[in-house]
C-alpha cells in the first residue's frame, strides 16, 4: 500500500496556489459589484482545488504511460508511479475517487448557484465541468494527449483563466459582462507562464521522450521571449482593468506585485542552464496567488 507521503508527493500541493487564485479572483470581482455568496465562494475554491489535484494525479500517471520519466533528464519532483511508490492501478483508483469528488462538489455548486435560473445555464456549467475533468485527464494520458502536441499552454490559459474566473463571477452575479474578462485573461497568461517554466526546465527530457512542448518547438531562447510576452501581457490586463473600473489611486497597489514577476522574468532570461529554472516555477505560482489576493483586496477598498 502506498504511503501517505507518496500520495502527498503525487498531489503536488505547491501547484494549488494557481487554482485557488482563480476562484478568489472571480469571487472578489463579484464582491466588488455587491453580489456575493459565501457558499459559492467556498465551493468554487474547493472545486478548483479538486480539479488541480486531479490534473496532478493524471499527469503523474500519464507521463509514466508515455515513458516521459525514463530518460534520466527529469529535473522536477520525483514522479510516484514511475518510481514505484504508487502503482498504476492505485493511481487509477485515486483518480476515479477524485473524479467522483469533483462531480459531487461541482453538482452542489451548480445547484446552489443556478437553481432558479434557466436550464440552459445549468447545462452549460455541467458541460464546462465535464470539459475541465476531461482536460485534466487528457493532458498526458491516453493515445493522443494534447500536452504532447504543444497544446498544454492553450488549455492551461483557458482552464486557469477565463473559465474559472469568468465562471466564478457568473455563478455569483448571474451576469456575463466585460468586468471579469481582463483579470481572467491576465491570470490565464500567468498560468501559461507557469507551464512554460515547467517546459523550459524539462526541455532536454521532453526532447528525448518525444513530448512536443512549445520550448521543444521553438527552443529555449524563443521560449524566454514567449515568457516575456505572457508576463507583460498579464500586467497590461490588470492595469487595463484598473483604468476601466478603479477610481482611487490606492486601489492600484496590487500592481506592485508585478515587481516580483519582473524580477522573476529577469532571472529567467539570465539563466543559461534550463535545469536551474525549477525554483521559478514555485515563485511564479505563489506570485500569481499573491497577485490575486492583493488585487481582490484593492478593488474592494
Amino acid at each position: 500500500m502506498a504511503s501517505i507521503s507518496s500520495w502527498v508527493s503525487a498531489l503536488r500541493p505547491r501547484t494549488l496556489f494557481l487554482a485557488v487564485a482563480t476562484a478568489i479572483c472571480g469571487s472578489s470581482l463579484a464582491f466588488s459589484t455587491g453580489k456575493f455568496n459565501i457558499t459559492v465562494c467556498i465551493l468554487t475554491i474547493l472545486i478548483a482545488t479538486i480539479l488541480q489535484l486531479l490534473s496532478n494525479m493524471a499527469n503523474d500517471l500519464g507521463d509514466y504511460q508515455q515513458g516521459t520519466d525514463i530518460t534520466g533528464e527529469r529535473v522536477g519532483p520525483k514522479r510516484t508511479v514511475q518510481s514505484g511508490a504508487i502503482t498504476p492501478q492505485q493511481m487509477k483508483r485515486g483518480i476515479y475517487i477524485v473524479i467522483g469528488l469533483a462531480a459531487i462538489v461541482g453538482s452542489l455548486l451548480i445547484y446552489i448557484a443556478l437553481q432558479f435560473m434557466d436550464i440552459k445555464y445549468i447545462l452549460i456549467f455541467l458541460g464546462l465541468g465535464l470539459a475541465a475533468i476531461v482536460a485534466a485527464i487528457k493532458y498526458t494520458t491516453g493515445k493522443n494527449p494534447y500536452g504532447y502536441k504543444g497544446l498544454g499552454d492553450l488549455f492551461s490559459f483557458i482552464f486557469f483563466g477565463p473559465v474559472p474566473v469568468v465562471g466564478t463571477y457568473f455563478l455569483h452575479t448571474h451576469a456575463l459582462d466585460f468586468r471579469a474578462w481582463l483579470p481572467a485573461i491576465g491570470l490565464g497568461f500567468l498560468s501559461a507562464a507557469v507551464l512554460n517554466i515547467n517546459n523550459m526546465r524539462d526541455l532536454e527530457n521532453d526532447k528525448k521522450s518525444g513530448k512536443v512542448t512549445i520550448p521543444v518547438r521553438i527552443g529555449l531562447d524563443k521560449a524566454k521571449r514567449y515568457h516575456s510576452i505572457l508576463t507583460i501581457g498579464s500586467l497590461a490586463c490588470f492595469v487595463g482593468y484598473g483604468i476601466l473600473y478603479l477610481s482611487n489611486c490606492y486601489q492600484y497597489f496590487y500592481v506592485l506585485v508585478f515587481l516580483l514577476f519582473i524580477k522573476i522574468l529577469s532571472n529567467i532570461i539570465r539563466t543559461k542552464e534550463n535545469r536551474l529554472l525549477d525554483p521559478y516555477l514555485k515563485y511564479t505560482s505563489m506570485g500569481t496567488f499573491l497577485l490575486s489576493v492583493a488585487f481582490s483586496i484593492c478593488i474592494n477598498l
